[in-house]
């Protein structure tokens, strides 16, 4: 895609990628918070895990697929459009039940990062 002085554009098969996971925040050049897809294969996961040490927020949505969270070793229904923001210290993880790919949006920020919301949000 094209990009103009302040603007990065890339279709989701342009995002760099290792393994499962499409890494937007490289890919289109982000420095404030994180932001990647992962492509979860049937019966696949993420890495269990919490952001404890990181200090990080994470909110995850689901774009596709049959994704469910695990929450302090809870399974969660997670259908597509369902958001999910998660404290640093809460342990998770995200499994596929179904039989195609599911895809998930990540993003994560420090909850020190001195983000400002809009006025009007």
């Amino acid at each position: 895609m094209t990009d103009r002085p302040g603007v990065t554009i890339r279709s989701q098969h342009e995002l760099e990628r290792t393994g499962n996971w499409l890494l937007a925040r490289r890919t289109l050049g982000l420095s404030a918070f994180g932001m990647n897809l992962v492509e979860i294969p049937p019966g696949g996961s993420i890495p269990e895990h919490d952001e404890r040490d990181r200090d990080q927020e994470e909110v995850f949505l689901a774009l596709g697929g049959s994704p469910a969270m695990v929450v302090e070793g809870e399974e969660i229904a997670f259908p597509q459009g369902t958001l999910a923001r998660l404290d640093p210290d809460v342990t998770r993880t995200v499994v596929n039940r179904g039989d195609g790919p599911a895809t998930v949006l990540i993003c994560s920020a420090p909850r020190t990062s001195g983000y400002e919301p809009m006025e009007w949000a």
